[in-house]
């Protein structure tokens, strides 16, 4: 079975104020569409974790402890990790990080939690 990884910032922890943001985007719209994204990997036959992170040290722990715990065919990291300037350092890190704990895995972007399914497909069905 497909074993995929959505990988994003814990919504409680956004700072909703960035302009780079969205607007109207807040901790309930992320995670519904999070719930979106669980659903569309199972609807696609695979088996679907999702690993939210704080923006510390901590949160890279807890990255790099889910990394272990299961094989990965791809990882998706989440627009809001990669997207707003100040958040820079952090997407580098969990780049780095998967790069080193999941060799084998495939490594995927999305442009919203809800087509995380789809970021996924790209890279395990190129073409």
């Amino acid at each position: 079975m497909t074993h995929i990884l959505f990988v994003g910032q814990m919504p409680e922890t956004v700072d909703f104020s960035d302009p780079s943001l969205p607007p109207g985007f807040d901790a309930d719209k992320i995670n519904a569409g999070i719930a979106v994204a669980v659903t569309k990997i199972q609807e696609r036959g695979w088996q679907g974790d999702t690993c939210m992170i704080t923006p510390d040290e901590a949160g890279i722990s807890t990255l790099e402890k889910q990394l272990k715990s299961a094989t990965y065919d791809c990882v998706v990291i989440g627009a809001g990790l990669r997207l707003p300037p100040k958040t820079l350092p952090l997407f580098e890190t969990v780049v780095n990080t998967v790069h080193k704990a999941a060799p084998g895995a495939a490594i995927a972007f999305n442009t919203r939690p809800d087509d995380t399914a789809d970021a996924a497909a790209r890279q395990l069905h190129p073409g």
